[in-house]
């Protein structure tokens, strides 16, 4: 008769030796991926467990998808580290992971100071079946109505406080760095109306007041 296999038992932690770096549920990770000519995989641990003997130590996972994994693939504004939390659990040898890493929320990434290798950051939750996103529309910005991808340098206008990208408005990116003041298309345009405005209502009381004058 086969011998039972000793019962699997949660572990709260675990000390991956090769890198010396300690695991716990809820952190992030990035696991070697099948093909070494591809980029890590990043995960995120559910939970951690071993054999009755604390040793085939596994690690039961959540994948984040990067772009190009996505049914949709890349588009112009995703950023280079932007990944999408994924319906996709998995479980794998504690031995494939490489390094530990933190995803941050998009508005904290954005705060960054610098961001390290290690450093990522999901706005997306994604549908691996179906390739629908949540939420499925975000913020646009710009003329060309895309959403904000932190890579890219963009200006903001003191009117209307929308973003742009220099090349959408006919600036060059090194013109944009030492702007001190931008008003957009639309604002200046409102800005000149309202000037022009002004100067025909202080024309038009001069009149009135030089023909109460005359008439006395």
């Amino acid at each position: 008769m086969a011998k039972p296999k000793a019962p699997r038992r949660t572990l709260e932690s675990y000390t991956v030796k090769h890198i010396n770096k300690t695991i716990r549920g809820g952190d992030c990770v990035l696991m070697r991926p099948s093909d070494p000519s591809k980029p890590s995989y990043v995960a995120k641990i559910e939970r951690i467990e071993a054999d009755g003997r604390g040793t085939n130590v596994k690690v039961h996972v959540r994948w984040y998808y990067r772009p190009e994994e996505s049914i949709g693939g890349r588009r112009q504004f995703h950023g280079s580290k932007e990944v999408f939390l994924s319906d996709h659990y998995d479980a794998q040898s504690a031995d494939t992971i490489e390094a530990k890493c933190t995803v941050h929320s998009f508005k904290s990434y954005t705060k960054l100071d610098a961001v390290g290798n290690d450093d990522f950051f999901c706005r997306f939750e994604y549908n691996s079946s179906t390739g629908a996103f949540n939420p499925d529309r975000v913020a646009v910005y710009c003329k060309c109505e895309m959403p904000y991808n932190p890579d890219d340098l963009m200006v903001q206008c003191e009117g209307c406080s929308d973003w742009f990208h220099p090349v959408c408005i006919n600036m060059t990116a090194e013109d944009a760095k030492i702007l001190d003041h931008f008003l957009c298309e639309n604002c200046s345009a409102e800005g000149q109306k309202k000037l022009q405005n002004s100067h025909t209502a202080s024309r038009l009381l001069d009149t009135k007041v030089e023909t109460k004058r005359r008439r006395r």
